[in-house]
């Protein structure tokens, strides 16, 4: 807020003060959990199509169809997330490259623009596999920084000790894998082999990340006093304590669960019902961990 302005110099003096409340709230939640999909079902699918040709066809039109969508509600609660929507032009036409936010939001565009190329050019038959080849291996260049440049916002966030840069882009990275396996396992994509990788990729994703919350879960608070405190949010009787435990279970412990006796059992539906789960407690899991370093006073 201004204090005072001096008319003599134009001179504005502020007062830096805190934010009350929660500003990143669940929008910015939607945000990465739709980026997750968005990138992942093209990291996912460029390995499937790599490995199974053919047999992974449907891949082809599905994966930029997909992302696409994703793509552009990530791109949308962005938008709407912004204080001034209006000037984000601005970034386009005076970019200052030392944010991450303006080299985020050039990335995305780009890479929202190849798969969009991708998507109507093979659902209205307009490019061949030569070309459709090219933009893919282009898609997925671009989508390996663009689902990781948000751990970088975060590491930036001033006061924000829980959002360490490499710790997010881990967290980003398991992420996608577990958006994009998730996202083709439960639309049933190919044969029984393609299914078990798929399998895989959302257990063994889902295992990695739940160690991740684990280890800043028990070993965050010592690392800095405003992690102890920030933790104390998620641990026995903080108020996000239920909503901590509820992502962690839906997201990772019982999608691992299933997706053993799933392959064990060659069972389809347990697959499905993992996925679904994973997705869900995915949301819930990023929400807690976006929300609770910002229940803390800044002074």
């Amino acid at each position: 807020m201004v204090e005072h302005a001096t008319v003599a110099t134009d001179a504005v003096v502020t007062l830096d003060v805190a934010l009350p409340g929660i500003v990143w709230g669940w929008m910015i939640t939607l945000n990465m959990w739709a980026k997750s999909i968005g990138t992942g079902v093209v990291l996912i699918g460029v390995y499937l199509l790599k490995k199974y040709g053919d047999r992974a066809a449907t891949v082809k039109t599905l994966m930029p169809v997909i992302s696409f969508i994703f793509l552009n509600i990530f791109l949308l609660f962005t938008l709407l997330d912004l204080h001034q929507p209006f000037r984000m032009w601005h970034i386009f036409f005076y970019p200052h490259w030392t944010s991450a936010i303006t080299v985020g939001a050039w990335l995305a565009t780009i890479f929202t623009g190849i798969i969009f190329v991708m998507a109507a050019g093979k659902i209205l038959k307009r490019i061949d596999e030569e070309q459709y080849n090219k933009l893919m291996w282009a898609a997925f260049v671009f989508a390996i920084p663009v689902t990781l440049y948000t751990a970088t916002i975060m590491g930036e966030s001033a006061a924000r000790e829980l959002w360490q840069t490499p710790t997010e882009l881990i967290q980003m990275a398991l992420a996608a894998f577990i958006g994009g396996s998730a996202t083709y396992l439960l639309l049933g994509i190919g044969d029984q082999n393609i299914k078990r990788d798929l399998a895989i990729v959302l257990g063994v994703s889902a295992t990695l990340s739940f160690i991740v919350y684990m280890g800043e879960y028990y070993f965050g608070a010592m690392k800095a006093e405003e992690v102890a405190a920030t933790i104390a949010f998620v641990k026995e009787g903080g108020s996000y304590h239920t909503m901590f435990w509820l992502g962690q279970s839906m997201g990772y412990i019982i999608p691992v669960i299933l997706v053993i006796f799933g392959l064990r059992n060659k069972s389809n539906s347990m697959l499905a019902l993992a996925s679904i789960l994973a997705l869900a407690g995915l949301w819930i899991a990023k929400h807690v961990w976006l929300v609770i370093p910002q229940l803390l006073n800044l002074s």
